[in-house]
């Protein structure tokens, strides 16, 4: 986690140099004094807390907790997406997540900063408090997207009620303490694919688990691309992907990085001759091996890419598309 403290006061500025070291993280404070505390000086707090708010995972201010809350109100938009913030006093004595306690990480930091100042983290999240399984926090810990906030919000609620949750998986994940492997009527599925689940309200996990094979013509818009994949990927869930993949000849295709910063995934590429040593049956084109030098792009990059084909190939406008699953998550 990238983190950033600022100090208000030359006191504060100790602690926060402190917690600045332990934590990687970078410090701030007024320019009257920053020079004096080995600080990066700062012209206002609103303008750092601007600065800072898509830049660092984590922000600490030093000083009275009311201070950040009127920094960082303008700019509070969704837990998903905030970052974790924690205030703590000058003395250390309590260190308190104010935002993004579970997604974001805050109640995990507040729990560092007072091992670090020998204080208190003033946790309260109501899952913590009563020592509940808390979905958003094992989500993103074993690396799932949660498919839908309101069915997670009725998971915590029914916890917290004490009616049971369930849980299946298709990958290899234990049932985490607290929720259930038996019958309920609301439970958690971490899968890949959409459609009905396993209890009468599923709240779908999507892990990390596909590989998108694909292959263009030359000069292949972004919106062929992204017509094909959808198609591809019907009966699965699109957060489940983890990456593209493609032959090297592709790499600085335009329509196809387009299609992978829009959806922030990486593009792995590979050799024609690493593509050929591919080991699968793979649907091949006299006309792909004559332009690229190998058969078939899609089906074998997604292969390389360290999957197994679940969609073979789809070809439509240009655009060839394979679905692959890791062998690993």
């Amino acid at each position: 986690m990238t983190v950033a403290v600022i100090a208000f006061t030359r006191r504060g500025a100790a602690l926060g140099k402190t917690l600045a070291a332990a934590l990687g993280g970078t410090l701030a404070a007024p320019a009257r004094f920053a020079a004096d505390v080995g600080a990066e000086p700062v012209p206002s707090l609103d303008a750092w807390t601007a600065a800072q708010w898509g830049r660092a995972e984590g922000l600490i201010f030093v000083g009275a907790a009311g201070i950040a809350v009127r920094a960082i109100a303008p700019h509070v938009k969704d837990k998903f997406t905030d970052p974790a913030v924690v205030s703590v006093d000058e003395a250390g004595r309590f260190a308190v997540p104010l935002l993004s306690g579970h997604v974001g990480g805050a109640n995990a930091l507040a729990l560092r900063v007072a091992a670090l100042t020998g204080g208190q983290a003033a946790v309260s999240t109501a899952t913590d408090v009563n020592g509940l399984f808390a979905v958003d926090v094992w989500a993103k810990g074993n690396g799932l997207a949660i498919t839908d906030r309101t069915l997670a919000k009725e998971v915590s609620a029914a916890l917290l009620d004490g009616t049971p949750v369930g849980f299946a998986s298709d990958f290899s994940h234990p049932c985490p303490e607290g929720l259930t492997d038996g019958p309920a009527e609301l439970g958690v599925w971490v899968t890949d694919r959409t459609g009905a689940g396993p209890f009468s309200r599923t709240l779908r996990l999507a892990p990390q688990s596909l590989i998108l094979g694909i292959g263009c013509r030359r000069g292949t818009e972004q919106a062929a691309i992204e017509a094909l994949t959808s198609a591809a990927l019907a009966g699965y869930e699109p957060r489940a992907v983890a990456a593209v993949a493609t032959i090297d000849l592709k790499k600085d295709e335009p329509g196809l990085l387009a299609f992978c910063q829009a959806h922030h995934l990486p593009l792995r590429t590979f050799p024609a001759e690493v593509l050929a040593a591919a080991e699968g049956d793979f649907t091949p084109s006299d006309f792909v091996k004559s332009v690229t030098g190998v058969d078939n792009v899609c089906e074998r990059a997604a292969v390389c890419a360290g999957g197994w084909i679940i969609v073979p190939k789809q070809a439509k406008n240009g655009v060839t598309v394979a679905v692959a699953r890791k062998e690993t998550l």
